[in-house]
């Protein structure tokens, strides 16, 4: 099979695509792949200076907005003013994460950061914009999602992990939830028989920020930890592959699963990959999609 680049992304012109998290790292060489093959490309980020400087060297048809994930106050007001300035959207690319190796923390709304961030900010945003994307004749919601989702386990009772925290689990949950809502969310879109498709793709063991700031809490052995870690990864440039294709190749699938084809999905080419079983489970999406519209207060489908 022939390996696949960057170089095979089809023209992107006339599409309207948003990347959360597009200042740095994934979303910031998806953006830029984006921009440079045409398409009209809104970096959804919280650091709106950093957004800038992130358009200055992307070029083409580039435009940064604020957007804190953490924040369902934030969601609402992006999601309102983007979806009265673009009718239709092609493409809802949800990148923005966090890893934070430290204590627990919580976001604006009181929910654990990761989960807020990762997923539950994610949710409401894919739900407030569904009718634009759904004026678009072909469009796509790609979820970030991460290998640890196959070790973790959703724990309905303590979804905040108020209970014996740890920040490990507590990411590989909060990506456990992003696979479960990408794979029930394409679930229901068929079912409601919805132009729009749901897409995965996850990094492997790539080379970004997240792993410094994830042990910034260490202080000097944090950055000797974060160097040595840095070291086992792929670039950033080969970790966004898988979700680039996601995004852009015509014969992608709702439901399909992206990922590295090497060393137990930790590099090398794109390849169809599996979610772990939870993730995959029925029961566990309905319990999961009927818990984030409680949180969030965002319904749809």
């Amino acid at each position: 099979m022939t390996e696949w680049t960057a170089d095979r992304i089809p023209d992107q012109r006339g599409r309207v695509a948003v990347v959360t998290g597009a200042n740095s790292g994934l979303g910031l060489v998806t953006a830029t792949e984006l921009a440079r093959r045409g398409a009209h490309v809104v970096l959804a980020v919280r650091n709106t200076d950093a957004g800038a400087e992130a358009v200055r060297r992307i070029g083409g048809e580039a435009e940064v907005r604020e957007l804190d994930l953490a924040s369902l106050a934030s969601v609402r007001t992006f999601a309102a003013k983007l979806a009265a300035d673009f009718p239709a959207i092609d493409l809802l690319m949800n990148n923005a994460g966090v890893v934070l190796l430290g204590p627990r923390r919580t976001s604006a709304d009181g929910f654990e950061l990761h989960l807020a961030t990762n997923m539950l900010g994610h949710f409401a945003l894919t739900g407030l914009l569904l009718d634009n994307l759904a004026a678009s004749r072909e469009a796509r919601v790609v979820g970030l999602s991460s290998i640890t989702h196959k070790n973790a386990h959703l724990d309905f009772d303590d979804l905040m992990f108020e209970r014996s925290y740890r920040a490990a689990p507590a990411y590989g949950r909060s990506k456990l939830a992003t696979t479960v809502f990408g794979i029930e969310l394409d679930r229901r879109l068929r079912a409601a028989g919805s132009p729009v498709i749901s897409v995965l793709a996850h990094p492997g063991l790539t080379r970004t920020n997240l792993t410094p700031r994830a042990w910034e809490h260490r202080g000097r052995l944090g950055r000797l930890i974060a160097w040595g870690g840095l070291l086992a990864t792929q670039s950033v440039e080969q970790g966004a592959l898988p979700q680039l294709r996601a995004a852009t190749e015509p014969d992608v699938q709702g439901g399909q699963f992206l990922g590295p084809s090497r060393l137990w999905e930790t590099r090398g080419q794109v390849t169809d990959v599996r979610a772990g079983r939870e993730a995959a489970d029925p029961a566990i999406g309905k319990r999961l999609w009927a818990a984030s519209e409680e949180l969030t207060g965002v319904s749809f489908l």
